[in-house]
This record gives C-alpha cells, structure tokens and sequence, in this order.
C-alpha cells in the first residue's frame, strides 16, 4: 500500500552508526481502545472497548531486555542473523525501523521491535516496514513470522490483523514487575509465505 501523500521512503539496513537514532525513536502512542483479556476456564476472550480519555503509552527506556542481541541497529548480529530495517524519509529523518532475529531451529522469524515516528503513521510506514521483515524471513527460509504485543496496543494489534497476523497465544505474567503491570503479553504469527 503506497504511502497517503505519496512520500517515498528508502528501506535499508541498519549499520552501527544508526543505533542513537532508532534508540531516540519516539515509539509511544495513543489509543482511544484497549483489549481486554477475559479469562475463562478453558481459555480466554479479548474484548476491545474505549477508554475515556484516551490513553497514551511510553515506554521507559529500561523497558529494553539488556540482555537482547537481537535489537538496536548493529546489523548481523549473531550466528543466526539478526537485523535492523530502517525506513528513511526523504529529508534523511528516520521514519521507523524494524528489529527482527530469525531462529533456525524453529524456522521462526521473531518481529523483537517495531515502531514509527508519530509523524510519519498512517502513511505505509509499518506496513513497508513489516514487508521487508516478512522479505528477509524467507530469504532466511522461516516458516513463520511472529510477534509479541500488548493488550492496550489496540492500533498496533489492528495494523497486525490486516497484514494477516493471527492471535496464537497469551502470557498474563510476561509484564508483571514492570512499568508495564497489569498489562497482558498477545501473540500473533504468520505464515512466511
């Protein structure tokens, strides 16, 4: 889907030089729903409903597993190739970036970040983005791409849906000593096509 103002962006590879301008990114956002996450017996329902006022979400920047090769903007990074994607807008700002790690012995492509700058959504951004990660999973031979989300996410779980992602699991815990508690941790993958 190209751009709404027909801006064109340049994906590339991130290098080491890049890592203090995807790590200054502005990945906060503002959601006027949430999901819900019903528990039942033998499972659970999501239930999106509005929230008033609408809710706006940073994330702390010791949110970051310090631990987590797999992120930032240093390129390969391990023996099974992790990467950095950097939309680039035409002034040279950064208009979002994609951090992906590929698991071979799963063939699992895991989406370990994604975020664009408040100015630039609604324009293809995470959609061009999410195109090259799906791209180099199956240069990489994956079977599947897959990410985690939180609940309160509701713009970004929509966006997911209608580039075919699917809800395949829940962790209630995953966020519990965080900045994040209370929140809860949704699944989706998809099929490397």
């Amino acid at each position: 889907m190209p751009p709404a103002d027909d801006t064109t962006y340049q994906i590339r590879t991130a290098t080491p030089e890049d890592t203090g301008v995807v790590e200054a990114l502005d990945g906060s956002f503002t959601t006027a729903t949430v999901f819900h996450v019903e528990m039942a017996e033998n499972g659970f329902t999501l239930r999106e409903t509005a929230v008033d006022p609408p809710l706006t979400k940073v994330f702390p920047e010791d949110e970051d597993d310090e631990n987590d090769e797999g992120s930032g903007a240093e390129g390969d990074q391990g023996p099974q190739g992790d990467r950095t994607f950097l939309a680039m807008a035409p002034d040279g700002s950064l208009a979002g970036f994609v951090s992906v790690a590929y698991a071979r012995w799963n063939r699992r492509l895991t989406i370990e970040d994604i975020e664009v700058a408040p100015g630039h959504r609604g324009r293809g951004v995470g959609r061009a983005l999410m195109s090259r990660a799906e791209e180099y999973a199956r240069e990489r031979g994956a079977g599947h791409v897959w990410l985690e989300v939180t609940n309160i996410n509701a713009p970004a779980i929509h966006a997911y849906r209608r580039m075919g992602f699917t809800l395949c699991g829940l962790d209630t815990s995953l966020y519990e000593f965080t900045a994040s508690a209370g929140e809860y941790a949704l699944y989706l993958s998809k099929p490397c096509r």
